[in-house]
């Protein structure tokens, strides 16, 4: 039997992949960065270690389907493990003196490398399937529910994904019967992989189907029908020989992507404090109490993390008021400040909330926190409100870039919000971090509708 069926590459690009790097991380040491170090040493370790991290973080599970950003993403994380490696094997082998400035320009020269082969080999690929029909996979489709038909559209307006559909078979009969015409054409003409709409098949169809893909070596894949639970981000785990599987994957969750983030929200934390807050808190403090009497600094406790109650502070941008803890900022609000007007619009009042971050208490991306009565009140009327508080709450978020942020108006706003915010939570990267507080900050310099 073949080792790589035809139209198949990845069998071979993942070792070639594997090569081409660790010649990249090993070359560029060995020859440039670190002269003096034991040549036997280093590759033995760092190739090792390196082949050990790609494995654990699935730095080469990179498919046909794969988005840039998930790409872009990998890299950061593999960067950020490598450097910590390389450090490591530096503090461990101190004969060699590797210093730290010359480690970090090699970790970074040497994954500017793997960055351009990497897009050089998934474009390259995306060529070679439009120009030359090559690494291409057929496909049928079973059903033609709205997924499916959305899919094929997809199968035939995007051939730089290498899939070439063939047919799509109309299901109405039930019956195991009504497969057999399907099998006979899957069979003829070759195809790789099959696609089924769920919806469209019988229990006993969908057993059927899966033990004729797996007598005839055909990849089977499920579009989800309209249950939501279909629509998931499933996680199918073994607890012992009994499948299981998990509603909600959050990588959060992970403790090496927990350490990532605390680590980014810690430094950038540090960077607002000593670097912006130190002279600008000065100059605000004078502006607020020349404008008006009461304190600098406003706080209200609020839900966070696993809905925990935490005092989240604030330039004061209003004249103090026995409603501020129950009623948010309107339009025109006669309650807000000449002083707190600019801070709101600016987005500057938010800055002190870098010391809950700093505490721990928020991270600087995740979901908005909410006033205690108002976070109540909405975890009993709006569904799946309560999921925000599966992680930090930020002081920016994906929600607010979205058009989500400020006086939430009507339901709508609150539910497009959990909407965001949960999309968030399932696809957390540190990619995705820096995407949200770069445009946060152009949101800010533009000026928003809702910042009142």
């Amino acid at each position: 039997m073949r080792t790589f069926r035809q139209g198949r590459y990845s069998g071979y690009l993942r070792p070639i992949s594997y090569i081409i790097d660790l010649c990249v991380i090993n070359g560029l040491a060995l020859l440039y960065f670190f002269k003096h170090i034991d040549p036997f040493t280093f590759v033995l370790v760092i190739s090792s270690a390196w082949i050990i991290l790609s494995s654990a973080s699935k730095f080469y599970e990179v498919y046909r389907y794969t988005r840039e950003v998930t790409i872009l993403s990998l890299i950061l994380r593999q960067m950020m493990l490598f450097t910590l490696i390389i450090f490591a094997f530096s503090g461990y082998n101190q004969k060699f003196h590797i210093a730290p400035n010359a480690a970090i320009l090699y970790v970074l020269l040497a994954f500017l490398l793997i960055t351009i082969f990497k897009f050089a080999i998934y474009y390259l690929l995306q060529k070679y399937r439009v120009a030359f029909g090559g690494n291409y996979r057929k496909t049928v489709i079973l059903g033609d529910s709205k997924k499916a038909i959305a899919l094929e559209t997809f199968f035939n307006e995007k051939p730089e994904y290498g899939y070439i559909h063939k047919k799509t078979f109309n299901l109405q009969d039930r019956s195991v019967d009504a497969l057999k015409p399907s099998f006979d054409y899957i069979l003829s003409n070759g195809i790789d992989e099959i696609y089924c709409s769920i919806s469209e098949l019988s229990n006993v169809q969908i057993a059927e189907l899966t033990q004729f893909a797996d007598n005839n070596l055909k990849i089977i894949k499920f579009l989800p029908d309209n249950k939501e639970i279909y629509s998931k981000k499933l996680k199918y785990e073994y607890y012992e020989y009994i499948p299981i599987l998990t509603l909600r994957e959050i990588p959060l969750d992970d403790s090496i992507n927990t350490v990532i983030k605390r680590s980014f929200d810690i430094l950038l934390s540090c960077f607002i404090i000593i670097f912006i807050l130190s002279w600008l808190t000065p100059i605000l403090a004078i502006l607020i109490k020349l404008d008006s009497k009461g304190p600098v600094f406003f706080k209200q406790s609020r839900n966070g993390f696993n809905y925990e109650e935490f005092e989240c502070y604030k330039f004061r941008s209003m004249y103090p008021n026995a409603t501020a803890h129950l009623n948010q900022a309107t339009r025109g609000d006669h309650r807000v400040t000449k002083v707190g007007a600019f801070l709101r619009k600016t987005s500057l009042d938010e800055l002190p909330q870098f010391i809950n971050v700093l505490f721990g208490d928020m991270s600087v991306v995740g979901p908005r926190p909410h006033m205690v009565s108002h976070a109540n009140n909405y975890a009993k009327r709006i569904d799946k409100f309560m999921v925000r508080h599966f992680v930090k709450p930020g002081i920016t978020g994906l929600a607010q870039i979205r058009g989500f942020r400020g006086e939430v108006e009507t339901d709508k706003d609150i539910i497009g919000r959990v909407k965001y915010d949960i999309y968030y939570i399932e696809n957390w990267s540190l990619l995705l971090d820096f995407k949200i507080i770069l445009r946060t900050l152009y949101n800010a310099l533009r000026g928003e509708d809702k910042a009142y």
